[in-house]
Order: C-alpha cells, then structure tokens, then sequence
C-alpha cells in the first residue's frame, strides 16, 4: 500500500506506465471528489476509461480539441476543482500549447497534465506523434513543473504526490512495458528531488525516464568490462532542477546526459545550465535525438539509433573519456 491508497506492487508489475497512471487516478478519485478527469477522444488510449466508467459525472471528452479541453480546464480549477489533463504528449506540448502557457501557467493553476505516449514510445505512429521537443517547450513556460518517471512504480508516485502539489504540472510518461526500474514502490520519492541510483566515483551519468536503466546498465558495463566507476542520477524531475545533485555530481571527472528528447532545451541544457553558471570546468556530452526530426521505427530500434539505450550510453561515456572504439555486436 503507498500512501493510504489501496493498490499494491503486485497489481502494478504487470501494468505499463499509462495503464498505472490510470489505476492510480481512480484510487485518487475515489477519495477525493474535487478530482476531475479530461481527455480529447482518448480516454482509452491514456487509460482512463476505467475513471469515466466510475465516475460519468466526473469526466469530461471534448473530442479532437486539445486547446478547448485546456481552458475548459483552466475554468474547473477556478471553481476549485482538480482537472487531470489526459492526451499524447506531443499534442499537449505542441497543439495546445498557447493554451497551457496562458491559460494554466500564467495564473498558475492547479491542473495536472499527464502526456502519455511521450518521447519515442509512440515510435510507429510517426514523427507527428514523437513528442521529443515537450520538455524543451514546456520548460521554459513560468509555473511549469515538469517530472519524467523512470518507470511504472515512479508513475505512481509522481500521480500519487502530484495531487497535494500546487501549480500546473506536466507528467510525461511514455506507452509500452518499459522495463522497471526499481524494485518496488518503497523509496523515498518527492517533487523536485533527484534520485541517485548508483555511486560513482569517476563519472556521473543524469537520465530521466526510459534512460534511467540503460544508464544503469551502462554504468555496471563500465565497471565490469573498463573498470570505470559510474554513478547514476535518476533526474525525475526536470522543472524544478535538483541543482544541489548537479552540482555534487560535477565532482566526479565528467558528466552525461542521458534523455528521450531533443538534446535541446530539455534535461541536457537543463544541467548544462547549472554547470555554466556554476563556472565549473568539467568533461559533458548530451546524449538523445540530435537536432533532427525522429525517424519512424519500434521504439527499442530508436533508443538504439539515437544511441540512447544501454549500448549507445557505454560507447557515449567511453568516447567522452577517450577511450578506444570497440565493436559490439548488441548495435
């Protein structure tokens, strides 16, 4: 049980992030009534098709009309409810985006966003669908708080801790059975916090999301495989910024930037920010989507090509050291 709600690990193991979102939203529901639900035309897809069934009266589908649904929301949090905003994270980001910066962040209401489908995870769906610019956007709206769950259990706390939190918030989560991270929902989890995963004493690598256990697995093939001691920072949270773990990290020799995002303007400027006007001099590189428009693919074909799964962060943090290429056969 996590926080006198009533699911446990063993419902969650077998649920992707989106499918916890919505398990999570209707144990929310059902202890507090201000809590709203709206969706544009995909109520099943971000799964909250269980919270309309539960509570009719309580939910609202506006159809394909992203920017409506984002003012209507705007208006049930001056009324004193609390709308849980459910759509792709591209089009949150992007078709509303006038919407979400003036109507939600400039009077810094209370309505929570969740992007599900985010990053590369829509892969088939096509560039249009890749939501790889929405931190970069929604980073640099006033107000804005912006989390990334490494995984299905981190989903549940962001959901869980997102509705005593005061302002507009963005949720991103991705679509598929992204592998979990932790082994459990009992860890200390709060807004704003990073999580450090793993010591380190040479390196530090800073991921969010989905590259949170590449990272992890990378660090342990430096260490096994080139005897490079690799720690690893889960940045949950992008807005705000753990600075003070940013900073700590900057002790080691050399950073990495791990995300599912343009490497512009989202976790990897982010930390290049605080490392800039720190003066600090040390080793960086950002790994993610280069300043392209992804490709279409299976979404692991994806992390592998914009070198942002586990194999593609061992050969980053290598030739950032400059250490020797190697082949690998797992390319």
């Amino acid at each position: 049980m996590a926080g006198g709600l009533s699911y446990t690990i063993d419902d969650l193991n077998d649920l992707t992030q989106a499918q916890i979102y919505g398990k999570v939203l209707n144990e929310l529901g059902r202890k507090r009534p201000e809590i709203v639900c709206l969706t544009a035309d995909l109520a099943k897809s971000t799964k909250v098709g269980d919270f309309f069934a539960e509570f009719p009266e309580r939910s609202f589908n506006f159809g394909i009309a992203e920017q409506n649904m984002m003012t209507a929301a705007a208006g049930m949090a001056l009324t004193g409810l609390k709308p849980y905003v459910s759509t792709f994270g591209a089009f949150a980001a992007m078709r509303a985006c006038e919407q979400v910066r003036t109507d939600l962040c400039y009077p810094k209401l209370n309505v929570k966003i969740v992007g599900t489908h985010a990053g590369l995870s829509m892969g088939n769906g096509g560039t249009t669908h890749h939501a790889t610019e929405d931190l970069g956007i929604l980073r640099t709206f006033a107000n804005m708080t912006i989390v990334v769950p490494a995984d299905g259990f981190e989903t549940a706390k962001a959901i869980e801790a997102s509705a005593d939190y005061d302002g507009p918030m963005y949720i991103r989560v991705g679509r598929g059975f992204e592998p979990f991270v932790y082994e459990s929902i009992d860890y200390d989890y709060k807004i704003g916090k990073a999580v450090r995963m793993r010591e380190g004493k040479d390196l530090t690598i800073i991921a969010c999301g989905v590259c949170v256990l590449a990272a992890i697995e990378a660090a342990e093939e430096l260490e096994a495989e080139d005897g490079v001691s690799a720690g690893v920072i889960n940045m949950h949270t992008i807005k705000p910024l753990d600075k003070e773990a940013i900073l700590e990290a900057a002790g080691t020799k050399c950073i990495v930037t791990a995300e599912e995002h343009n490497i512009l303007g989202g976790l990897g400027g982010a930390v290049a920010e605080v490392i800039a006007e720190a003066g600090l001099g040390i080793k960086f590189k950002r790994l993610g989507v280069p300043d392209v428009f992804s490709v279409i693919g299976y979404p692991e074909d994806l992390y592998a090509h914009y070198k942002i799964d586990m194999a593609g962060i061992y050969d980053g943090v290598r030739e950032l050291l400059g250490m020797e290429k190697i082949e690998r056969d797992d390319h």
